[in-house]
Protein backbone atom coordinates (compact mmCIF):
# COMPACT_ATOMS: atom_id res chain seq x y z
CA UNK A 1 0.00 0.00 0.00
CA UNK A 2 2.73 2.37 1.22
CA UNK A 3 4.48 1.22 -1.99
CA UNK A 4 1.56 2.31 -4.27
CA UNK A 5 1.08 5.17 -2.83
CA UNK A 6 4.87 6.26 -3.22
CA UNK A 7 5.18 5.49 -6.51
CA UNK A 8 2.08 7.38 -7.46
CA UNK A 9 3.38 10.26 -5.64
CA UNK A 10 6.45 10.03 -7.68
CA UNK A 11 4.90 9.98 -11.22
CA UNK A 12 2.57 12.84 -10.29
CA UNK A 13 6.34 14.75 -8.79
CA UNK A 14 7.44 13.63 -12.74
CA UNK A 15 4.69 14.92 -14.30
CA UNK A 16 4.79 18.47 -12.63
CA UNK A 17 8.57 18.69 -13.51
CA UNK A 18 7.91 17.80 -16.95
CA UNK A 19 5.07 20.72 -17.18
CA UNK A 20 7.17 22.92 -16.33
CA UNK A 21 10.44 22.17 -18.20
CA UNK A 22 7.86 22.11 -21.49
CA UNK A 23 6.64 25.75 -20.23
CA UNK A 24 10.02 27.14 -20.00
CA UNK A 25 11.33 25.58 -23.28
CA UNK A 26 8.09 26.71 -25.21
CA UNK A 27 8.65 30.29 -23.48
CA UNK A 28 12.49 30.29 -24.99
CA UNK A 29 11.10 29.23 -28.18
CA UNK A 30 9.02 32.09 -28.54
CA UNK A 31 11.84 34.67 -27.28
CA UNK A 32 14.39 33.37 -29.33
CA UNK A 33 12.21 33.61 -32.81
CA UNK A 34 11.43 37.15 -31.40
CA UNK A 35 14.81 37.83 -30.77
CA UNK A 36 16.01 35.91 -34.14
CA UNK A 37 13.03 38.20 -36.46
CA UNK A 38 14.09 41.61 -34.73
CA UNK A 39 17.83 40.69 -35.85
CA UNK A 40 16.73 40.15 -39.13
CA UNK A 41 14.45 43.61 -39.54
CA UNK A 42 17.46 45.36 -37.96
CA UNK A 43 19.86 43.57 -40.55
CA UNK A 44 17.43 44.86 -43.19
CA UNK A 45 17.61 48.40 -41.80
CA UNK A 46 20.90 48.80 -41.65
CA UNK A 47 20.96 47.66 -45.55
CA UNK A 48 18.82 49.87 -46.70
CA UNK A 49 20.38 52.56 -44.59
CA UNK A 50 24.22 51.65 -46.18
CA UNK A 51 22.60 51.87 -49.52
CA UNK A 52 20.72 55.08 -48.58
CA UNK A 53 24.55 56.57 -47.42
CA UNK A 54 25.93 55.12 -50.72
CA UNK A 55 23.90 57.09 -53.38
CA UNK A 56 23.20 60.27 -50.89
CA UNK A 57 26.58 60.54 -49.43
CA UNK A 58 25.43 60.62 -45.72
CA UNK A 59 22.62 59.06 -43.86
CA UNK A 60 19.43 60.59 -43.32
CA UNK A 61 18.53 62.73 -40.32
CA UNK A 62 15.55 63.24 -38.31
CA UNK A 63 13.16 61.01 -36.28
CA UNK A 64 12.00 57.95 -36.80
CA UNK A 65 9.35 59.03 -39.25
CA UNK A 66 11.56 61.35 -41.13
CA UNK A 67 13.94 58.53 -41.81
CA UNK A 68 11.29 55.84 -42.84
CA UNK A 69 10.02 58.81 -45.28
CA UNK A 70 13.84 59.36 -46.59
CA UNK A 71 14.30 55.74 -47.11
CA UNK A 72 10.75 55.78 -48.98
CA UNK A 73 11.84 58.59 -51.41
CA UNK A 74 10.92 62.02 -49.77
CA UNK A 75 14.88 63.11 -49.45
CA UNK A 76 16.61 65.58 -52.08
CA UNK A 77 17.08 63.05 -55.45
CA UNK A 78 13.63 61.00 -54.59
CA UNK A 79 15.81 57.95 -54.00
CA UNK A 80 14.25 55.27 -52.59
CA UNK A 81 15.31 52.42 -50.51
CA UNK A 82 13.10 49.76 -49.69
CA UNK A 83 13.51 48.41 -46.36
CA UNK A 84 11.34 45.78 -44.57
CA UNK A 85 7.03 45.39 -45.31
CA UNK A 86 4.99 48.12 -44.62
CA UNK A 87 3.85 46.29 -41.60
CA UNK A 88 6.52 46.98 -39.47
CA UNK A 89 5.70 50.71 -39.90
CA UNK A 90 3.41 51.92 -37.30
CA UNK A 91 0.09 54.50 -38.20
CA UNK A 92 2.22 57.66 -37.51
CA UNK A 93 4.98 55.75 -40.45
CA UNK A 94 7.73 54.99 -37.64
CA UNK A 95 9.86 51.63 -37.79
CA UNK A 96 8.84 49.18 -34.75
CA UNK A 97 9.80 46.78 -33.46
CA UNK A 98 8.13 43.02 -32.74
CA UNK A 99 6.60 44.50 -30.13
CA UNK A 100 5.02 47.49 -31.79
CA UNK A 101 7.51 50.39 -30.14
CA UNK A 102 9.07 52.66 -32.37
CA UNK A 103 12.58 52.10 -32.66
CA UNK A 104 15.32 54.85 -31.56
CA UNK A 105 17.92 55.43 -34.66
CA UNK A 106 20.77 57.00 -33.62
CA UNK A 107 23.38 58.07 -36.66
CA UNK A 108 27.32 59.03 -36.05
CA UNK A 109 29.54 59.33 -38.91
CA UNK A 110 30.86 56.53 -39.14
CA UNK A 111 27.85 54.15 -38.00
CA UNK A 112 23.94 53.32 -36.85
CA UNK A 113 22.99 52.66 -33.45
CA UNK A 114 18.79 51.04 -33.67
CA UNK A 115 17.27 50.09 -30.08
CA UNK A 116 14.07 48.49 -29.52
CA UNK A 117 12.66 48.64 -25.90
CA UNK A 118 12.18 44.85 -25.50
CA UNK A 119 9.11 43.28 -24.54
CA UNK A 120 8.55 45.44 -21.51
CA UNK A 121 7.92 48.28 -24.31
CA UNK A 122 10.20 51.07 -22.40
CA UNK A 123 13.59 52.18 -23.06
CA UNK A 124 15.87 50.93 -19.83
CA UNK A 125 18.34 52.67 -18.48
CA UNK A 126 21.60 50.71 -18.20
CA UNK A 127 21.32 50.36 -14.17
CA UNK A 128 18.33 48.60 -14.62
CA UNK A 129 19.02 44.72 -13.59
CA UNK A 130 15.90 43.00 -15.62
CA UNK A 131 16.48 45.47 -18.95
CA UNK A 132 15.44 43.86 -21.27
CA UNK A 133 16.03 46.30 -24.24
CA UNK A 134 18.00 44.83 -27.80
CA UNK A 135 20.75 47.41 -28.67
CA UNK A 136 22.27 46.92 -31.82
CA UNK A 137 25.14 48.90 -34.27
CA UNK A 138 26.70 48.47 -37.59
Amino acid sequence: MIKKILIGTVCVLAVIAGAVWAKQAFTEVKVNAKVARFNQDIENLFTGLQKYKERLGKYPIGSNSEVAKALNGENPRGVMVIVGKKSDLNEKGEFVDQYGTPLRIYFTDSGVLIRSAGANRRFDDSNVIDGDDYIRSN
